[in-house]
């Protein structure tokens, strides 16, 4: 059996292991970097953590190799989105190998997957006395904004020697992906006063104010549909506005006391999104001055959740030339439309690719699953970073 075979047997056992913790981004992923952790101690590799605030989650950081700089960063988060509501024909958190190839379970492709590669050739790298240092960097909450990652990068700026480049492990289907769109998230509170819906006079409906915001947000959609770049790589070749969520009111005959909903907005490089928003910003303002001079309690307010830089394709860029040669890929240039930690690792200086096994198409859905050919690429892009690392690649 090659060294890549059994690296991606391991991987597999492995991801069973991953995909039994519950991550989902509301719950704490402190299970899983536990279980990491005493792994990382069995093999002698050295670790810490980087926590949120309140120390419920946390990054954790890991270094195979010499304390020099010109290493690799593998990267991938841990968290993962939620099942509720979703038809699965498994049990998401129990690894499911099938006939057809596919192996299911939710985080398989997004993106347990490439976790579970960087675990299996830790024993490898370990024992190939490495000239070039393999870092781990394992992040929480990139599901809901990339929220982990920030603390976790400038650790690594700021403590490890300089890595040469990072991949982040997103699913590529194992090919190399050089740019993906930024995303920035947003709150939108409107607040009025409660009355009997008969009597309009002596309140005002927050969802009935509302109502014109998101209109606002819909023509805005429109406006950037309208103006995408012919020559864009992307797919849809503009930027995108997505209400996702949207509550108000307490009852069909009261005046509605609160309407909030949240949108995204997604950027190509280059796109700045609070100049895109920068009328609706205004809209809201002039509501919320409007608002309070009818009741002191009424308003309204814009507040950003989130924000993800884009990752913009690099000239001769070290990291996809690295991706590229470890996964014997020599297709065309590639981005994705979708927002991934790649962009804050570049937003640091370095130089980033995503690269990693699965396809986005099978992602955040039910049945997720990353199929048993990809994980075996994946094995074989370990076993040439091994070499890499050792000085022989």
């Amino acid at each position: 059996m090659s060294s890549a075979e059994s690296l991606t047997l391991r991987a597999l056992d492995i991801l069973e292991t991953l995909v039994g913790f519950d991550t989902t981004s509301r719950l704490s992923n402190l299970a899983l970097i536990e279980w990491v952790e005493s792994y990382l101690d069995r093999h002698g590799v050295a670790h810490r953590r980087v926590p949120n605030a309140d120390g419920s989650k946390s990054n954790l950081i890991a270094t195979i190799g010499p304390a020099i700089e010109g290493g690799v960063v593998l990267s991938g988060h841990t968290d993962v989105v939620p099942v509720d509501g979703q038809a699965w024909s498994t049990d998401p958190f129990k690894l499911t190998p099938k006939d057809d190839g596919r192996i299911y379970g939710r985080g398989t492709c997004d993106m347990k997957g490439f976790l579970a590669l960087a675990l299996a050739a830790t024993p490898d790298l370990v024992a190939a006395g490495l000239r070039r240092p393999v870092h781990l960097a394992f992040s929480y909450d990139e599901e809901i904004g990339c929220l982990g990652a920030p603390d976790m990068i400038r650790t690594i700026g700021a403590e490890l020697p300089r890595p040469a480049l990072v991949v982040v492990g997103e699913p590529t289907n194992m090919e190399a992906v050089s740019g993906h769109k930024g995303i920035a998230t947003f709150t939108v509170t409107v607040n009025g006063k409660e009355a009997h819906s008969s009597q309009t006079h002596l309140g005002v409906s927050a969802v009935m104010e509302a109502i014109p915001l998101l209109a606002s947000l819909r023509a805005l959609a429109r406006r950037l549909e309208e103006e995408a770049d012919p020559a864009s790589p992307f797919v849809p070749k503009h930027a995108t506005l997505t209400i996702g969520l949207l509550n108000g009111g307490t009852a069909g005959n009261i005046l509605a006391r609160e309407c909030a909903f949240q949108f995204d907005l997604r950027c190509p490089p280059g796109q700045d999104p609070l100049k895109v928003l920068a009328p609706f910003y205004a809209e809201v303002e002039a509501l919320d001055r409007r608002l309070k001079a009818l009741f002191a309690e009424a308003g309204a307010k814009v507040v950003q959740r989130s924000g993800t830089p884009p990752l913009s394709p690099e000239q001769d860029g070290a990291a996809e030339a690295f991706a590229r040669r470890l996964a014997g890929d020599n297709g065309p240039a590639r981005v994705v439309p979708y927002a991934a930690e790649a962009g804050q690792f570049q937003q640091a200086g370095f130089s980033t690719v995503i690269c990693g096994p699965g396809s986005i198409d099978q992602a955040h859905q039910a049945n997720e699953y990353v199929e048993r050919s990809q994980m075996e690429r994946g094995g074989a892009f370990m076993a040439r970073l091994i070499e890499w690392a050792a000085g022989a690649g």
